[in-house]
């Protein structure tokens, strides 16, 4: 894990949004799992609950992204780290 810019810089605004979301994810995983657990759901409202999980951790991605990109990556110039910021942006690539 990286560790150029000393740490994660997130507005209190967005740590909370991010939080919240992440509570409603785990609630929404608990629920897959009692569907599974049930022979009478049907799979594709499983498949429906699973992308909806998808989307919320996407929007929370999106969050800490966004932050970086303002906390981190602007200010890259200033800090002299722009190599090490653009090594950082194409290993995230990797995984959007």
């Amino acid at each position: 894990m990286a560790t150029c810019c000393g740490g994660l810089k997130l507005d209190p605004a967005v740590r909370e949004d991010a939080r919240r979301r992440l509570l409603s994810v785990r609630g929404h995983v608990d629920a897959v799992l009692r569907m599974l657990e049930n022979d009478r759901v049907y799979c594709v409202d499983v498949l429906k609950q699973v992308k909806a999980v998808d989307g919320a951790l996407a929007k929370v991605g999106n969050l800490v992204l966004q932050s970086h990109l303002k906390q981190h990556v602007v200010t890259a110039h200033e800090r002299g780290d722009e190599d090490q910021i653009l090594g950082e942006l194409m290993e995230i690539l990797k995984y959007r």
